[in-house]
């Protein structure tokens, strides 16, 4: 910091003035993604109760504590099993990480759902959704899913319909209500350097981790909901 003060009271007004405009066009670049990506989910995000019907709601994972979902988690698949309730949705795709025999959020989402009165047999599990791209293209490609409501808090939810609707999917998304704790604003902030990724996955649409054979879960499930 000493150094900086020192390079800036040596500095001429000028050099002042370009370093100024440096930061300036800095802060523009980080924030474009960020700005694509609220451009690009305009209008896609709505309430429980007004978003469209889809025979598919897509629960992204939000870690486990004691093999339990979080807080965070909890809540996204209460407004899924909501929206089961409301037959908004016929089948919910929970997806998220198993990649450590002791750590299974799909398992876990599942369980939590049955609980609150979701049929088992309405329940898809994606053990590969290692972060969102990968659930989005999965779904897609894997799932045969090609209509969704997204559930996830309201600083990832924008991130999610645009990957989702890059994969392929005609998705809306339910932005889950949080109080503005400490970790509502780190998600914030996460979701400002995550929109960088986002933005090259939506241009490149790389392979998920594991992409593997398609699964008839989904195809499944909603035949047993009689569609």
């Amino acid at each position: 910091m000493q150094r900086i003060r020192r390079w800036w009271a040596a500095s001429g007004p000028r050099r002042r003035r370009r370093a100024i405009q440096a930061v300036m066009a800095g802060c523009v670049l980080a924030l474009l993604p960020s700005t694509w990506m609220h451009a690009a989910a305009d209008g896609r995000v709505r309430p429980a109760g007004d978003v469209p019907a889809r025979e598919v709601a897509v629960v992204f994972g939000a870690g486990l504590w004691d093999g339990r979902p979080t807080p965070y988690l909890a809540h996204r698949l209460d407004t899924a099993a909501e929206l089961y309730r409301t037959g908004k949705v016929k089948v919910v795709l929970v997806t998220g990480d198993n990649s450590r025999a002791e750590y299974d959020e799909p398992d876990a989402m599942r369980g939590y759902l049955t609980g609150l009165g979701v049929p088992d047999d309405r329940i898809v599990s994606d053990y590969a959704g290692f972060d969102t791209w990968d659930s989005c293209a999965r779904a897609r490609r894997i799932f045969g899913v090609e209509r969704a409501v997204l559930v996830t808090q309201g600083f990832h939810i924008r991130r999610a319909v645009t990957l989702c609707r890059s994969a392929g999917i005609d998705a809306y998304g339910v932005a889950v209500a949080e109080p503005h704790d400490a970790t509502w604003y780190y998600g914030g902030v996460r979701e400002l350097f995550a929109a960088g990724k986002a933005s090259l996955d939506a241009a490149f649409r790389p392979d998920p981790h594991f992409l593997g054979d398609e699964e008839r879960g989904v195809h499944d499930a909603l035949a047993a909901a009689g569609h």
